[in-house]
């Protein structure tokens, strides 16, 4: 059994989750396209695209690793991280008086994540 597609799934929830939040408040504010100077929207945006900037790269590699013969414990530690690292940076990002902490520990949970597992994909080629 393959253990990343269970949070590639979670994560995919999430996203679209991310999605509908970010939809609901264009309709809510009138905002078609952009931000139009909002900074609420501005934030809600950059979450839904700071997320699909990062988690499919990050999902790549954690599945390369699994193939590659990481152990379950590993992929679950990765996997883990990835998603409370998203799970702090949109917390963190989205309110305008943001709390700094969230998004930086989020951040470093999230490219820790793929420097993991690009480390591991290395190490196990050298071998």
């Amino acid at each position: 059994m393959h253990i990343t597609p269970v949070y590639a799934s979670i994560l995919g929830l999430l996203f679209v989750g991310l999605s509908a939040r970010t939809l609901r408040l264009r309709g809510k504010l009138g905002i078609a396209i952009g931000d139009s100077g909002n900074q609420q929207m501005l934030r809600v945006i950059r979450v839904h695209s700071n997320f699909a900037e990062y988690v499919p790269l990050a999902l790549l590699l954690i599945y390369f690793t699994e193939v590659q013969g990481a152990s379950a414990r590993f992929i679950h530690i990765v996997c883990l991280c990835l998603l409370a690292g998203r799970l702090l940076h949109a917390y963190g990002v989205s309110h305008v008086n943001e709390q700094l902490g969230f998004r930086v520990v989020g951040t470093a949970l999230t490219l820790g994540t793929i420097v993991v597992a690009c480390a591991n994909l290395l190490f196990r080629e050298w071998q």
